[in-house]
Order: structure tokens, then C-alpha cells, then sequence
């Protein structure tokens, strides 16, 4: 690892390097690293992604943070700040996010981190909603807390070379702070930041008002108390509770209510939010939720053991390899579009360091680049690469798991339209101080439709006007893809491209009516039908006019599990559904009087398929492959099923499993 600079600040009379306040040119050398792009900037830091290469072909993805100037001279601040990130790198473990150098270039600080291909907590949670994944899979979430557990028994544990244990606490322990690996692996991130952040900085500083997030703090941090280990054992208990019920724990209408519920309430069970709740697990989640700090867990290792324990006893399925073909059903489109963005970014790099090396073999003397002597980077040589690759870095962003000064962020860059300028080096051994430069022109695109009201997509972005309207500040050289659509017509999708001699463009276009026709045939015939998020009020069992490309079909009546249907139209082209709805509704709870009791005990439940296999089958919010399925263990009740076919779609179904028996539901592909 660099060693530190052996000046913590930069010496009287040398200023740290100004930020510009016109954009940043990249891509461009940064000491041993080369910056590709800007993804976020923070209350202390400047994001960046970028690529590490040495001798022998060796290259690395990073993400460097850049501290800002401002608190770059504050000599107390960039001491604590190198010491604590110094304290991070020494941290080398499968369940954290590894820093890998801290130094000093240009005249300012930087931190350089892992480059993480996965998502956290909070954004997988959000795609479960979207593929009507209603429970959080429980052998995933015990894959996920023992990797937690494990990485927090480590930095927990850690002890410097003297023998003194490091006494590293975490304080920022959340969904926002996990994250998931696309090969299944569980990461921590954001390790001694907060520590040395409130240690440095003023109470005036917002940057510095990093305390933690509200929800999952422990009732010391609540209280503003002492923290030690024990704090972060909490906050995973939080995180165990949440996952296991689908409930938030802590959750008021202020952060002044939330941190009252944390210190003041008695803390519900799971049993009494889950009917049938395990209690060997309950046991485990309550001990780490215990307010008295002498009565928690007292280190994660034995909450690790626990857990254990338990995944054995119950024989649960609990593997990285099951976790990660989960990540790769819920992300399967995001993980082609990212694969897609980081080999354009392997062409830029490659391009990048060709053009490095031909400037470091003329910095010496004797020494020819066949005849030619260049300077700086070839702009004609990566033209093209940055052309394909503006729609494609929002993607790259997305899945960087970057570690802000001012707490964890994965970072979904979206100003994808905004493509970075070249810029030349000078070819000497010393290179000239930078010069101000005029910033760069931008287009202007005025857009206009018939019928007028349609949405705009700019590289895939939803801007906030519809049309007529007119758009600045748009990148010059490169094509923008432009996406107009309106419900009821096609979308219409066009390219455009700007220069310096066309500043301005027009683009007027006339909507085509949709052309797919969905119909369907369900029992009860009184069956209430939602396209799209929309009820159906028409007459009949047709819908005309619906537009090209992915659509939900929502199917529910009363005292029936509702159902739903998924699937992507081609011009032209009629959609059939054929669906019995069963009665029952997992939804609804009895509320006394008449109405039956909820079955207790389990029962088994086995899935096939007719016309088609479905790829990936979900049995009450369990992935549990494609068909046909194993018995699979549930609760006595009423019980979802979703159906995942290769192409996308999904086809929703349901049964009633009685105790101790097993139910058989076939799934009838639709074409």
C-alpha cells in the first residue's frame, strides 16, 4: 500500500488543488490510477471510478475518493481522516469492502476503495417488489447476517501489530451498508469513516453531522452515548428483525419519534408479527435487539455461532451459491447492460494506457515511438467508444458500490447524457500547470409530438417536461437516444446528434395508435382486470391500443388469490390469458365472527408446467428453481406462486395447502 505523505497537510503557502468550477476534463492520469468518470460528489469527497494497471497486464477497477479542498486545509481533520482510512486498509476480510491505498496526488487527498459488482440491501428489496416477490427468502437473509456477522467479527477483533486490539466500530450499520455480490458474496462497507468524520469536523460543518441512520441505532447511539461493538451486534439485530417479518422495527413520522421508539418502547417478537415465526431464531434475534448492552451479544462471533446453529438444525439451504442465482434472476437485465459498459470501458482504459506509454517513452532521452513523437491522448482513437458509451455509464454506476466520506452510497449515476471533453497533455518531463479554459458549447433540442403530453426519455433518463418543449445543455459529437412515448401509442424512439455546427435541432414526430390486443378469459367472470397499474372499466373481455413492449396484468376478485401476469407484445401482435383464480386471499386477515381461522402447521407444495417450464419458480416469497419443483415446505393457508419464464415474463398462480399434506399446481404457459 502507498505510505502516507510524510506531511499531513499541505505545507504554508501550498494550497491544495482548487476544484474548477467548470467540469472536470476526463479522462485523465491521476498519479497510478486513471479517473474514467465522475459518479457522485459527497459532503467530503469527490467519487470517481477508475482503473488501477501495473506491470505484467495487471488491472484493477477502483473507486477513488478525492477530499475536497476546503477540508483538505483543515490540518486536524486530514490527519484524523488519513489515520482512520490507514486504520480501514488494514482491514482485509471477504465480508468488507477492502481499501486498498490513501495517499496524496496533485496536492490533494485521496482514499482508493473496492470496486463492488452487486447491490445493497435496500435496492434488492426494491426489486423483489417489482417481481411481486412479497418475503425476503429466508435462507438468503441468514446467508447475508452470518456474512455480516462475520465481517463485523473480524474488524471487531482486529489488533494492530503490537498486539492492541484496534477497537473499531462500525456506527453505520444498515441495508445501505450491505451489499450483495452478483457471485453471492456479502460486503460491509463504509469501515472507520464515520469515526474520524465526527472526531474532525465542526459541529457547523454539515459534512461532518455523520452520526449514523436513525432506524437502525442502537438506544446508547440513540442517546448519544458511548459506543463500543456492541452498537453495530444491534443494528444487525435491527436488520435480522426487518428481513424475517418484512416489517420495519423502527419506523415514526420524525427522527425525534424514531429514536423515542429505540430507547423507550418494548420491542414486539416476530412470532407476534409471523404466525409460526421459528424460535430458535426469535431467541436470537432478541437477544441481539436487548437494550441492556450487558445482556446483547457481546461480539458478533457468538451471534455468528448462533445463527449457525440454527441454519443446521433447521437444515435450511443457506449457501452464497443459492444467494447469488437469486441476485442473477432479480438483476438479469441490469447484469447484461453492465457487462456490456465494462468492456467499453476496458477499450477507453486500453486506449488510455497505449497513449500513457507512448508519453513516458518520449520523456526519456534516446528513445523513438516509430519516428513520431505524440502527446496526450488520441482523440480520434476513442471517438467511438465514448459515442456507445454514454448510455451505458449510468449502468457502471449503478453497480459501484462507492464508499462517501459522508456515509455508504451506491452510486446510480444518472446524468448519463453528459460526456466528459478531451484534453492533451504537453510532452515534456514536467507538465505545464493548467490553464482556465472556456467550458465547453451544448446543444439545444426542441421536441414536439401528435398528440401533444408525451413523456421524453433522454438516454433512458425521464426528464420532467412533456411535449412541445425544448432541452439544453445537451452533449455535442455523440448520438443521443431520444424515447417519446404516451399510453395508448407506440413509443417512438429517434437518434440525434449535435456538433458545433448544429447547435440546435427540431425533432417533431406523429404517435402510431398501439397495435396490440390482449384478451382473456378468467373465472369469476366478475374478475376485476388492472393493465398497467389501471383498472379496466370497459366492456367485454378485449383491450385494444396497448403499445409495444412489457406489461402487467393484474387479475382479483373477492375470496380469490389474486394473480398475476406478466408479458412483453411485439407489434401487432394478441395476447391471450387463460386464468382460473383459487380462492382464498393471502392478503386478507379474518377479523372475527364467521369467517374461518387460518390453518396452523405446514404443508408441501410442488410445481410443473404446461407449454412451457418456467426457469425460475417462487413458492411464497422462496426461489426455489425451475420446474419441475421439489415438495417445497409452507405454512397451512392460502400460498402465491410466481411463475419466471426465460423470456421475462411472469405468470402468477396460487393454492391452499392443508397440514401435512401436499399440494400439486400445474402452470399452464401462456403463448
Amino acid at each position: 500500500m502507498q505510505s502516507a505523505p510524510s506531511h499531513p497537510f499541505p505545507p504554508p503557502g501550498v494550497a491544495p488543488e482548487p476544484e474548477s468550477s467548470q467540469e472536470e476534463v476526463l479522462p485523465r492520469q491521476f498519479g497510478k490510477y486513471t479517473l474514467l468518470r465522475a459518479l457522485a460528489s459527497g459532503g467530503m469527497a469527490k467519487v470517481y471510478l477508475a482503473i488501477q494497471r501495473a506491470v505484467a497486464g495487471f488491472e484493477k477497477l477502483v473507486v477513488i475518493k478525492r477530499i475536497l479542498p476546503e477540508l483538505a486545509r483543515d490540518p486536524s481533520f486530514v490527519e484524523m481522516l488519513l489515520s482512520e482510512a490507514r486504520t480501514a486498509a488494514t482491514l482485509n476480510h471477504p465480508n468488507v469492502v477492502q481499501t486498498f491505498d490513501v495517499g496524496e496526488v496533485e496536492g490533494t487527498y485521496y482514499i482508493a476503495m473496492e470496486h463492488i459488482n452487486g447491490e445493497d440491501i435496500r435496492s434488492i428489496v426494491r426489486a423483489m417488489k417489482r417481481a411481486s416477490v412479497t418475503e425476503f427468502p429466508m435462507e438468503h437473509t441468514l446467508t447475508i447476517v452470518l456474512g455480516v456477522c462475520a465481517g463485523l467479527a473480524y474488524a471487531h477483533e482486529k489488533k494492530d501489530l503490537e498486539g492492541n486490539t484496534l477497537d473499531i466500530v462500525h456506527r453505520d450499520i444498515s441495508p445501505q451498508n450491505v451489499l450483495i455480490t452478483f457471485s453471492g458474496d456479502v460486503k460491509i462497507v463504509d469501515f472507520g469513516i464515520a469515526k474520524s468524520s465526527e472526531a474532525a469536523v465542526s459541529d457547523s460543518t454539515t459534512a461532518g453531522q455523520l452520526k449514523g441512520k436513525v432506524p437502525y441505532m442502537s438506544p446508547e447511539q440513540a442517546r448519544g452515548g458511548a459506543l463500543d461493538h456492541r452498537s453495530d451486534i444491534f443494528a444487525v439485530g435491527i436488520m435480522l428483525f426487518e428481513l424475517t417479518t418484512g416489517r420495519r422495527l423502527f419506523k415514526a413520522k420524525s427522527e425525534f419519534d424514531t429514536l423515542k421508539l429505540i430507547c423507550d418502547r418494548e420491542y414486539p417478537k416476530p412470532s407476534q408479527i409471523v404466525p409460526g415465526y421459528p424460535l430458535g431464531l426469535e431467541a436470537i434475534v432478541m437477544r441481539a435487539l436487548e437494550k441492556d448492552v450487558e445482556s446483547r451479544y457481546q461480539s458478533a462471533r457468538d451471534m455468528q455461532a448462533d445463527l449457525e446453529n440454527f441454519i443446521r438444525v433447521e437444515r435450511i439451504a443457506a449457501s452464497a451459491v443459492t444467494l447469488s442465482n437469486w441476485m442473477k434472476m432479480l438483476f438479469e437485465d441490469k447484469i447484461t447492460e453492465q457487462k456490456e459498459a465494462l468492456q467499453d470501458v476496458k477499450q477507453l482504459a486500453d486506449v488510455i494506457a497505449s497513449q500513457r506509454s507512448v508519453i513516458e517513452t518520449d520523456m526519456f532521452p534516446g528513445t523513438t515511438s516509430g519516428g513520431t513523437t505524440r502527446s496526450g491522448t488520441d482523440v480520434g482513437a476513442y471517438t467511438a467508444i465514448r459515442q456507445r458509451r454514454g448510455r451505458r455509464w449510468a449502468v457502471v454506476g449503478a453497480v459501484s458500490a462507492v464508499v462517501l466520506v459522508g456515509g455508504a452510497l451506491v452510486v446510480a449515476f444518472q446524468q448519463a447524457g453528459q460526456q466528459p471533453d478531451d484534453q492533451g497533455q504537453t510532452n515534456s518531463s514536467k507538465p505545464a500547470p493548467p490553464t482556465a479554459e472556456p467550458a465547453a458549447p451544448k446543444g439545444k433540442l426542441t421536441i414536439k409530438s401528435e398528440p401533444s403530453g408525451a413523456y421524453i426519455r433522454i438516454a433512458g433518463e425521464l426528464q420532467g417536461a412533456k411535449t412541445p418543449t425544448t432541452l439544453e445543455k445537451l452533449p455535442l459529437d455523440m448520438e443521443i437516444e431520444v424515447k417519446i412515448s404516451m399510453e395508448g401509442f407506440e413509443d417512438h424512439v429517434a437518434t440525434v446528434e449535435l456538433d458545433v455546427d448544429k447547435l440546435e435541432d427540431l425533432l417533431e414526430v406523429r404517435l402510431v395508435k398501439g397495435s396490440v390486443t390482449l384478451v382473456w378469459k378468467v373465472y369469476p367472470a366478475g374478475a376485476q382486470i388492472n393493465v398497467d397499474g389501471k383498472r379496466w372499466d370497459g366492456k367485454g373481455n378485449k383491450m385494444e391500443e396497448l403499445s409495444t413492449g412489457p406489461h402487467k396484468v393484474v387479475i382479483a376478485a373477492a375470496g380469490h388469490v389474486p394473480q398475476v401476469v406478466k408479458f412483453t407484445a411485439k407489434k401487432g401482435e394478441t395476447k391471450t390469458i387463460d386464468i382460473k383464480l383459487v380462492k382464498g386471499s393471502p392478503a386478507t386477515k379474518p377479523t372475527g365472527g364467521d369467517q374461518p381461522k387460518k390453518p396452523k402447521g405446514t404443508g408441501m407444495v410442488s410445481v410443473a408446467s404446461r407449454g412451457g417450464f418456467c426457469s425460475n419458480v417462487i413458492i411464497g416469497g422462496k426461489s426455489v428453481g425451475p420446474t419441475p419443483t421439489p415438495p417445497t415446505p409452507v405454512p397451512a393457508g392460502p400460498v402465491g406462486i410466481t411463475c419466471k419464464l426465460a423470456d421475462g415474463r411472469s405468470v402468477g398462480s396460487g393454492t391452499t395447502v392443508e397440514p401435512g399434506k401436499t399440494k400439486r399446481v400445474s402452470i399452464t404457459i401462456p403463448k
